[in-house]
């Protein structure tokens, strides 16, 4: 059995869930090549009465039963052949009879790639729907987890079924991306040994997706590394977007239009915004297909603190759809670019701009690291951003908070996000900068609470008048490396 690498909370709750006294009846989904599967499989596959049934993309309900027959006979009979059922109700017949010939042994039933079982004319979703609700739910050896990457389906069709499998679910398990502290320690298990700083390029780029780690070779730079599996010929990584997108999503092409408007607009865009850049009409299919892109791990929405308007906002918060759509996407029609073409991007000034949203983007997913760096993990905070937009004509002038968090001790921590290879320097410019920014803020807010000042930097801040003058709080790139 591998490790398993991170995944603390999922594993405590595979553990509930195993260690139950009764039936269970599991989603866990999650964006595609996150790792759903292999987390499933190594935890329990060592267990005796383990059966899995993956689907199959593209294939008729026969070819899905012959699957079974075979997984069934490998879980109950030694591998010997058998016939395959005529229908789903039959396959699930069998398993059900073979189950309850042993009521004191637990069995865990794992169907994995459920869309693709699970078609349109199949019979299978009706099947488990009887067999759930007739049998299995009264039957507390039994333990049944259903997976799939299409977001779209496991939304609809399961997770906000209105049918018969409508509130039977016991848990849901949505799988996040590793984090840096994982990412780390995954990589070390197939001994590719990098410093935080090159663990971070690669993150900016790939994110936690296990699948995209397990390309990163030994021996090589970050740079090395993103030069040959997203810009090379036979680069893994250089077509993958679209293949990634057309697995997971019926309506493919608008999903990829609303992502690709989204990135525009590193900071966030307004929904109504939106709406006019794509120029369709808001109602129930754009809703449902901005929930699909949310689950499956692509958007994240968000309102900004304050905001007058309840108005929702969205933002990219996938590293790798984020770094493809800015530097692979503009040159993919084009063929494969020259060999040291990443060596040259990076120092390109549009890559120090990059670098800086693509940074501020790994913060945010490393909130918990931060609140226990500014020792805020034990206050409770309205965490978010904020920006001031000045009306046109105003003489006044815009600011932008990345991050801050409004604390319940009267205060507010204000935070900075600056990516830098040295260590960061506040002058005299830049510190008075910060200062328009904390009074705007303080003014336009009107709130009365205290106003601290952090930097999040990756190499730290020079220690200057200005610096020890405004900084109260320092996290970098150590401090987001920390298990959580």
């Amino acid at each position: 059995m591998k490790k398993i690498i991170g995944r603390r909370q999922e594993q405590e709750s595979l553990k509930k869930i195993w260690n139950s006294k009764g039936a269970e009846l599991v989603a866990i989904y999650g964006r595609r090549r996150v790792g759903k599967t292999f987390l499933i499989r190594e935890f329990f596959e060592s267990q005796s009465r383990y059966f899995e049934l993956a689907g199959k993309k593209d294939s008729p309900p026969t070819e899905q039963l012959k699957n079974f027959a075979e997984s069934f006979s490998k879980t109950f009979y030694q591998g010997i052949e058998l016939l395959p059922p005529k229908n789903w109700r039959d396959a699930l017949t069998l398993l059900t009879r073979e189950i309850e010939k042993t009521p004191t042994k637990k069995y865990l039933l794992f169907f994995d790639e459920l869309p693709w079982l699970a078609t349109r004319k199949s019979g299978f979703i009706q099947a488990l729907d009887y067999f759930w609700n007739s049998h299995w739910s009264r039957m507390p050896n039994i333990k049944v987890i259903l997976c799939g990457s299409a977001a779209s389906w496991m939304l609809e069709h399961l997770i906000n079924a209105r049918g018969g499998l409508h509130n039977r679910l016991t848990r849901m398990i949505q799988l996040q991306p590793l984090n840096l502290y994982e990412t780390q320690e995954y990589l070390l298990s197939r001994k590719v040994r990098l410093n935080e700083k090159h663990l971070l390029d690669l993150y900016m780029c790939i994110g936690g997706i296990p699948y995209y780690l397990n390309y990163i070779e030994a021996g090589k730079s970050a740079e090395q590394n993103i030069q040959e599996i997203c810009f090379n010929a036979n680069g893994a990584l250089f077509t993958e977007f679209k293949r990634l997108f057309e697995s997971l999503f019926k309506n493919a092409e608008l999903n990829l239009r609303i992502v690709r408007e989204i990135a525009c607009k590193r900071e966030g865009i307004a929904r109504e915004e939106l709406l006019k850049k794509l120029n369709i009409s808001s109602g129930g299919t754009f809703n449902k297909r901005l929930n699909e892109l949310k689950a499956a791990g692509f958007i994240q929405g968000f309102i900004p603190y304050q905001h007058k308007k309840k108005e929702q906002y969205f933002r990219v918060i996938d590293e790798y759809s984020s770094f493809y759509l800015t530097w692979i996407d503009p040159i993919a029609e084009k063929g494969f670019p020259q060999p040291n073409y990443w060596k040259l991007c990076t120092r390109n000034p549009h890559w120090l701009s990059w670098t800086g949203y693509a940074f501020e983007s790994v913060c945010l997913k490393h909130l918990p690291q931060i609140l226990r760096t500014l020792r805020l993990d034990s206050i409770a905070c309205e965490i978010g951003n904020w920006r001031f937009v000045p009306p046109k004509g105003s003489k006044e002038t815009g600011v932008q908070i990345d991050l801050l968090f409004d604390r319940q001790d009267n205060a507010v921590t204000l935070c900075e996000i600056k990516y830098s290879a040295n260590k960061y320097v506040v002058d005299k410019a830049y510190a008075k900068d910060l200062q328009r920014k904390l009074d705007v803020f303080q003014f336009k807010t009107k709130t009365p609470k205290q106003l601290f000042l952090a930097l999040i930097t990756v190499n730290g801040v020079k220690k200057n008048l200005w610096s020890e003058d405004l900084i109260t709080n320092q996290v970098d790139l150590k401090d987001l490396f920390r298990q959580c």
